[in-house]
Formats: structure tokens, C-alpha cells, sequence
């Protein structure tokens, strides 16, 4: 199995709903996210796909978010903006974008360098 990975992200505040502690309050991060891809075969040029290409994908899903309130965003009125949700969120709409026989396997979302979610099916 291949696997290939990007990286990118995007500057968003949020607050936790229902959270007793320094979450509840507004506050805001640099958020990285991960996106890892996999595939039993590689394409003519030796590829799983092309990083730019993967990238350019998980940056058009990304742009939504960045320099905003994600308790704003639609999706998140109805769920509380944890990094697991924002995870579950980009995988969801990331996957549909990941061409056949490849495997979106797992997003990572990072509020700083030492905490991050990750969502897989």
C-alpha cells in the first residue's frame, strides 16, 4: 500500500458550546490539517497523486474556514467546532474528491503542535 500525505491550514476562532474551562470562551488558532491518501497501485508516472493536485483539493475545502468563526459556518451550528468535528468535516467533503481506486484514509486537524484530531472511516 502507498500512502501520501499533505499538509496545510488555515487562522479561525471558534468556542466550545456546553465546555466548562478556557475553550468556552472565544479564542482562535493557526489550525493545521493533514490530509493522508492511499493506493495498492501508482499512475504512469510512478504516482499516487499528484501532491499539488491533493493540496490544491484540501485548500479549496479549507477556504471556507480561514479568518472566520467557525461557530458561524452552517455546519457548525448544529455541531460544537472541536477539532474532531472540524476533522470529520474536511474528510467528509475531502473524499468526494478523491478519484477511484484511491483511499482518502485519514484527516488530521491540529489546534497547536501538541493536540490534533483525526477522523477516519
Amino acid at each position: 500500500m502507498y500512502k501520501i500525505q499533505v499538509t496545510s491550514g488555515f487562522s479561525a476562532a471558534h468556542f466550545l458550546r456546553n465546555y466548562k474551562g478556557k475553550c468556552e470562551t472565544l479564542h482562535g488558532h493557526n489550525w493545521k490539517v493533514e490530509a493522508v491518501v492511499s493506493s495498492r497501485t501508482l499512475d504512469s508516472l510512478g504516482l499516487v497523486i499528484d501532491f499539488k493536485k491533493l493540496k490544491q483539493k484540501l485548500d479549496r475545502i479549507l477556504e471556507e474556514f480561514d479568518h472566520v468563526l467557525l461557530n458561524d459556518a452552517e455546519y457548525f451550528k448544529t455541531h460544537n467546532p472541536t477539532s474532531e468535528h472540524v476533522a470529520a468535516y474536511i474528510f467528509n467533503k475531502l473524499k468526494p474528491e478523491i478519484p477511484s481506486p484511491h483511499t482518502l484514509e485519514e484527516v488530521r486537524v491540529w489546534e497547536k503542535d501538541t493536540s490534533c484530531a483525526m477522523y477516519q472511516e
